[in-house]
């Protein structure tokens, strides 16, 4: 790759920095395209000495991180000061990670960088410092809003085994059940279908969607959303030539033999779509924000505050974030 991936440093306190180093120590064993940390470098200097390992960094700009990267791991500093303890967030932890976010972004908007990958963030440590979006996919959709409009992020779950794509995200369920409809699922679905074609590589891709009730309504004896809401949303589709299949009983869709007929699983709402990809990808799934001007994925995991710098943070998801970035950058033609 010519160009670097972005990789935020997410909450300080959290294992962000852990899983970076981690990474990095294992690029050449694991041929991993090159990336550079968005961060502090004292934080990340003071995180590698509190793990006792010790690597070379190199406080860099986006454009040389890739030469950069082979011989030491490559940090493009923010202005924000870090000075969270491992699983302690402080002052400094929003500012740090919204500060990253916001380099990221930019770094891939100016053509600095092929991707974002963006390390776990602490929700509750934003909201307390007024954070007014619900999560990362939101605030990269404001940051990626033009005066065309703003984009309508979708956040897919991928492993090499399962992809999945809620239609609700964060919302309580009574809510999700509210706010569902048909033009909500088509455009969804649409979305979908164009990113797996564009930044996967698929040509026709098989989308699978559930139903929201048990057995997917039962015909309208349990519960109507899904002969009134979805039914129609396949059909819209299926009128635009998007290979769809649906609605489907959820119970019966993520079983090895069905998972080979789609290529995602278009669910209703959050844990029907999440419960299965952590299932069965627990380690080395990725979380991908699909709809936005640039391509941005994430560990599928969170801060994990019990183990930061204790060295026991596993990889594997970082891991496949970074690969992932990297091949879909690379069916793009932005490397």
């Amino acid at each position: 790759m010519d160009k670097p991936l972005a990789l935020t440093i997410g909450e300080p306190a959290g294992i962000g920095a852990d899983i970076a180093i981690a990474a990095w120590l294992r690029r050449r064993e694991l041929n991993l395209p090159p990336f550079y940390l968005i961060g502090d470098d004292a934080f990340v200097a003071a995180r590698s000495r509190h793990l006792g390992v010790s690597i070379p960094l190199a406080v860099s700009r986006a454009e040389d991180a890739a030469a950069a990267f082979a011989d030491t791991l490559p940090v493009v500093t923010t202005g924000e000061r870090a000075t969270a303890a491992p699983g302690m967030p402080d002052a400094s932890s929003a500012p740090s990670a919204i500060a990253a976010i916001r380099h990221a972004v930019a770094d891939v908007t100016a053509g600095r960088a092929a991707a974002v990958v963006t390390n776990p963030i602490a929700k509750s440590v934003l909201y307390a410092a007024g954070f007014a979006h619900p999560g990362h996919t939101e605030f990269l959709a404001e940051l990626a809003a033009s005066p065309k409009g703003k984009p309508h992020p979708v956040m897919m779950l991928w492993s090499p085994s399962l992809a999945v794509v809620p239609v609700t995200i964060h919302l309580p369920l009574r809510d999700a059940i509210t706010q569902l409809s048909s033009n909500l699922i088509a455009a969804t679905a649409r979305i979908v279908a164009n990113d797996l074609t564009v930044r996967f590589g698929i040509t026709r891709p098989r989308l699978a969607i559930s139903g929201l009730n048990p057995h997917a309504g039962e015909d309208g004896t349990l519960g109507t959303e899904d002969r009134a809401i979805v039914a129609p949303a396949v059909e819209t589709l299926r009128s635009e030539g998007i290979d769809v299949r649906g609605p489907l009983p959820a119970d019966t869709m993520f079983h090895e033999a069905a998972r080979k007929t789609y290529d995602c699983a278009i669910c209703m709402y959050h844990d029907q779509a999440l419960i299965p990809i952590k299932t069965i990808a627990f380690d080395d799934g990725v979380n991908v924000t699909l709809g936005l001007p640039f391509i941005r994925t994430s560990p599928d995991h969170g801060t994990a505050f019990d183990i930061a710098g204790t060295g026991k943070a596993n990889p594997a998801s970082l891991i496949a974030a970074l690969r992932l970035a990297a091949r879909m950058a690379a069916a793009t033609g932005k490397t």
